[in-house]
């Protein structure tokens, strides 16, 4: 069994609620993005908050939500809050 090493970004008040900007996970081989989602959600429990409006990109792509997609060793994934402007 081969382990895969994906970062993870956060942004916004992402970043606010996870007290970081970004980490390093080894996931098992088949592991996905909600996978990882799970993860980070575990391990940064505040984040549940915003999971319902967030965003995913897998390395600068965004990813269509509920749509689980496999991941490869060296990926990155965003997690993106929603923004507000004006």
């Amino acid at each position: 069994m081969t382990t895969r090493g994906v970062t993870v970004l956060f942004f916004a008040r992402g970043r606010e609620l996870a007290g970081v900007s970004q980490i390093s996970v080894k996931l098992q081989d088949a592991a996905d993005t909600e996978q990882l989602l799970q993860y980070v959600l575990n391990k940064y429990p505040k984040l549940s908050e915003i999971v319902a409006t967030t965003v995913l990109s897998l390395n600068q792509e965004y990813l269509d939500p509920g749509q689980p997609v496999p991941l490869k060793d060296g990926d990155e994934v965003a997690i993106i809050p929603p923004v507000s402007g004006g």
